[in-house]
C-alpha cells in the first residue's frame, strides 16, 4: 500500500479576473493558500513566472511537511485530455495555450489540468456539499458561468475533453449578445457577475424609478454595489437579482431534465447574495420542471469556502498522476 501520509499537492484555480492557490495535503487540507491577478498578464509566460514567484517559497517553506507530487490546475476551457487552454473567452490568453507543458517547464513538477468547474466539481465530492452523491451540476457563477456535471460517479468530459460548457448555452434565443463569444442570450450574458452588471445598466436605461444604482458611476459599477444597493432595498437592485434568479432557474430546469441529478450546487462570488439570488432560482427552476422531476433536486450553495472547492478538486488531479 502507497503511503500518502507525506504527500502534498499544489492546487491552481485560474479565473478570469483572479487565480487561488494552495497547498494541500493528503486528507484535503489547505495548508497555505494565496491569490493573484489573472487579468493584469497579458501573455501566458508572465502568468506563470508570476505564479512561480508566489509558490516557489510556499514549496521551500513547507518542505518538512512532505514532498509535492505535482500540480492541479483548473482553469476556463481546460482540456483534461490535451493539457491545453483551448479559446478561453474570459482569458486575455489567445488560441489554444499549452499550459500544463509550460507549468511542468518551469516548475519540474507533472501537472494536470481541467475546467475550472470540474475542478470546483471535484472538490464539493471529495470534501464539501457532494459527499456521497453520484449524480450532482456543479455551477460556477462567477466573472463567467461554468458547470461540471458528475453522472454515475463520474465527471463527464465528453469525447474532446469539453463537455459541461453549461453557461454557454442558450437560454434566451436571440437575447443579450455575450461580449466574448458574440452568441446570443446565452446563460453566462445573464448569470455572470458581468451579466448582473449589463442587466442593472439596462434596468436603469428603461427605468425612471428612483435607484441608488443611478449615484455610481457606470463604469464603476460591480455585482457587490448591486448587491449592497438591494440588502438595503434598493428596487431596482433587487430586480436585478429576482430577473437573474428567474434566468437561472430556467436553465437549471432544463439541465434537471437532462441529467436527473440528485443536486445543484451554485459555487462563487454570485452566491454571496443569499436568498436575493436562491429564490428565485428555486421558484422558477421548479415551475420550469415537469412534475416527474419536481421536488426532487437539492438546489444548494457550496459548502466550502469560495477559493477551496476549486484548488481541492485541481490538487486532486495530483493523486491520479502516481503510476
Amino acid at each position: 500500500m502507497i503511503d500518502l501520509s507525506n504527500e502534498l499537492a499544489i492546487g491552481i484555480d485560474i479565473g478570469g479576473t483572479n487565480t487561488k492557490y494552495g497547498l494541500v495535503n493528503h486528507r484535503g487540507e489547505i495548508l497555505e493558500k494565496g491569490d493573484i491577478r489573472t487579468d493584469v498578464h497579458e501573455n501566458v509566460e508572465s502568468f506563470i513566472d508570476a505564479v512561480y514567484d508566489v509558490l516557489s517559497p510556499i514549496i521551500e517553506k513547507h518542505k518538512g511537511d512532505g514532498v509535492v507530487k505535482g500540480i492541479g490546475i483548473g482553469a476556463p476551457n481546460g482540456n483534461y485530455y490535451t493539457g491545453t487552454i483551448d479559446y478561453a473567452p474570459n482569458l486575455t490568453w489567445q488560441g489554444i495555450v499549452p499550459l500544463v507543458k509550460l507549468v511542468t517547464e518551469k516548475f519540474h513538477l507533472p501537472a494536470a489540468l481541467t475546467n475550472d468547474a470540474n475542478a470546483a466539481a471535484v472538490g464539493e465530492m471529495n470534501y464539501g456539499a457532494a459527499r456521497g452523491m453520484r449524480d450532482f451540476i456543479m455551477i460556477t457563477l462567477g466573472t463567467g458561468v461554468g458547470s461540471g456535471i458528475v453522472a454515475n460517479g463520474q465527471l463527464i468530459y465528453g469525447h474532446d475533453g469539453f463537455a459541461g460548457e453549461l453557461g454557454h448555452t442558450v437560454i434566451r434565443p436571440g437575447g443579450r449578445k455575450h461580449w466574448s463569444t458574440n452568441i446570443d442570450g446565452s446563460l453566462e450574458a445573464y448569470c455572470s457577475a458581468t451579466g448582473i452588471v449589463l442587466t442593472a445598466k439596462e434596468l436603469l436605461q428603461q427605468s425612471k424609478e428612483e435607484s441608488s444604482l443611478r449615484q455610481v458611476n457606470p463604469d464603476e459599477l460591480s455585482s457587490k454595489i448591486i448587491y449592497e444597493c438591494a440588502v438595503k432595498g434598493d428596487p431596482i437592485a433587487k430586480e436585478v437579482y429576482r430577473f437573474t434568479g428567474q434566468i437561472l432557474g430556467e436553465a437549471l430546469a432544463n439541465f434537471v431534465m437532462f441529467s436527473s441529478p440528485e443536486a445543484i450546487i451554485l459555487f462563487g462570488g454570485v452566491i454571496k447574495a443569499g436568498d436575493l439570488i436562491m429564490l428565485p432560482t428555486r421558484e422558477h427552476m421548479e415551475k420550469n420542471l415537469l412534475p416527474i422531476f419536481q421536488d426532487k433536486v437539492k438546489l444548494i450553495f457550496s459548502e466550502l469556502k469560495e477559493a477551496d472547492a476549486a484548488i481541492l478538486g485541481a490538487s486532486a488531479l495530483v493523486w491520479d498522476l502516481r503510476e
